[in-house]
């Protein structure tokens, strides 16, 4: 046999050769505790209501979210976000849903916290998109603009009533500039440094959250792109990066994570703070709908886009199939 270099004696194959060789050599493992569940909380619901775009995801009644995350508990994930969807008649300009302690993600957070008290992280979505009649995750000026300043006031109200609810994290997802820092001090001045914010660092403006829309009832008409970023730039998020650790963030994510795992490695080599990357609707639709069609394998192709995300070097994983892959997991 002709010698190539250092073959025929060294041959990578060899730590291919079984599946117990090729577990043991893994460099990226999969745990249930890297895992956090997003979910919906629908107002005026008596059964969980099918989204259609999302198939196998609902919008949750109080109750079966509270079931929900008592499963999320079992299973040994990590933490559950939560979106709250309001009744249509109470969205308006200005999202007031969002601050009324009344409002459904307020409701929700505290029928979590008493179901499931510190054995999961409760996270709250902090945005004003779910709550106006707009659909923006901001409020408008007289231009039909969103109005940087005048949202950071709305922001600073929703985290205050968030962490009253039980929230033990609040996540900004707005991409307002120095929303960060003003939500901080928000919740400093009334007594509440332990309430941690995971920043939507990067939060681009992308395609893959069409099915999103639909999960929460959204009124949006347009787009978001003059403040989510633009998919083609990189050294923006950096940016954006840097000013997050400066305001105050504890840990920070970058939205979507498939199609932006440089991002994802980008991010989590620049800092010593926990980063996050959501897997979105879109990525999660994309694979339910070919894997129903028969055209790949559903349980692999999971566990590989999130194998990936892993590598890339996020530390936790925001996933629809939190539970289930975290289930499957323990039965390894």
């Amino acid at each position: 046999m002709t010698t190539y270099g250092s073959f025929p004696g060294t041959r990578p194959r060899r730590l291919r050769s079984l599946p117990v060789m090729r577990r043991m050599v893994a460099e990226t493992r999969l745990h249930p505790a890297d895992l956090i569940l997003p979910a919906f909380v629908r107002e005026g619901v008596s059964e969980p209501v099918p989204i259609s775009a999302m198939p196998g995801v609902v919008q949750h009644t109080r109750d079966s979210l509270k079931k929900a995350a008592a499963e999320a508990v079992a299973a040994g994930i990590s933490g559950i976000m939560l979106f709250g969807v309001p009744e249509e008649s109470k969205k308006d300009a200005l999202g007031t849903p969002g601050t009324d302690p009344d409002g459904i993600l307020q409701v929700a957070l505290r029928d979590v916290r008493a179901e499931v008290g510190d054995d999961l992280l409760v996270m709250s979505d902090l945005c004003l998109d779910e709550t106006t009649d707009h659909g923006h995750c901001g409020v408008l000026d007289d231009q039909g603009r969103v109005d940087n300043d005048a949202t950071l006031e709305r922001y600073a109200e929703m985290a205050q009533v968030q962490a009253d609810a039980g929230a033990h994290v609040v996540g900004p997802s707005g991409m307002m500039d120095g929303q960060i820092g003003v939500v901080r001090d928000a919740l400093d001045q009334i007594g509440r440094e332990d309430v941690a914010i995971l920043a939507y660092t990067a939060k681009y403006a992308s395609a893959f959250y069409g099915p999103f829309r639909e999960a929460v009832g959204s009124s949006l008409k347009g787009d978001r792109k003059t403040y989510q970023q633009d998919p083609a730039n990189v050294r923006d998020s950096m940016r954006e990066l840097a000013l997050d650790l400066e305001e105050g963030a504890d840990m920070v994510m970058v939205k979507p994570a498939g199609p932006y795992l440089d991002i994802v490695a980008r991010v989590a080599d620049a800092v010593d703070v926990p980063v996050a990357a959501y897997q979105i609707s879109g990525e999660y639709s994309m694979i339910e709908a070919a894997a129903e069609k028969g055209w790949i394998d559903r349980d692999r192709a999971i566990m590989e886009s999130l194998t990936g995300i892993r590598r890339a070097g996020a530390r936790n994983i925001l996933t629809y199939w939190a539970t289930e892959v975290a289930q499957k997991l323990n039965r390894q």
